[in-house]
């Protein structure tokens, strides 16, 4: 699983296997040539032809800003409470704009609205009908 999601996460933001290497290398600047990753290296990895250190999946994981366990498959099994989030202390974010605490109080309290009035809309209409919306245009 973590060839596929990695070479799927570069090649999904159009990086080539240079940049990447040189990308994660910028992260962790060090001078030390031999700990220094490399277009080859990364290739083997997404080929399952070798295997990298937890540091470098770390790396990945951060560079690409996904978790750890996403990069190993764990998390397609997963299911998440939208409710348990929003209420937890993890930083939110949407669209790379962090949410503040109204923000998240505001858009929790939007979900649980809507789908409390759910089943009240279809009550007079059928799933595939459209609702009508008048904004009373003409009164203007």
């Amino acid at each position: 699983m973590f060839p596929e999601r990695l070479r799927a996460l570069r090649r999904g933001q159009h990086i080539t296997l240079e940049q990447l290497a040189e990308a994660l290398n910028q992260q962790l600047s060090t001078d030390d040539d031999e700990h220094k990753n490399t277009a080859s290296q990364i290739g083997n990895w997404e080929r399952g032809v070798r295997t990298p250190s937890f540091v470098e999946v770390r790396k990945l994981a951060e560079y690409f800003d996904v978790t750890m366990d996403y990069l190993a498959g764990k998390t397609e099994r997963d299911a998440y409470d939208l409710s348990r989030l929003f209420l937890s202390g993890k930083q939110l974010s949407f669209n790379r704009e962090v949410l503040s605490g109204q923000d998240r109080y505001e858009i929790y309290q939007l979900i649980d609205g809507y789908l409390h009035g759910k089943e009240n809309r279809f009550t007079n209409t059928t799933p595939n009908q459209q609702e009508e919306l008048d904004l009373h245009l003409d009164d203007h």
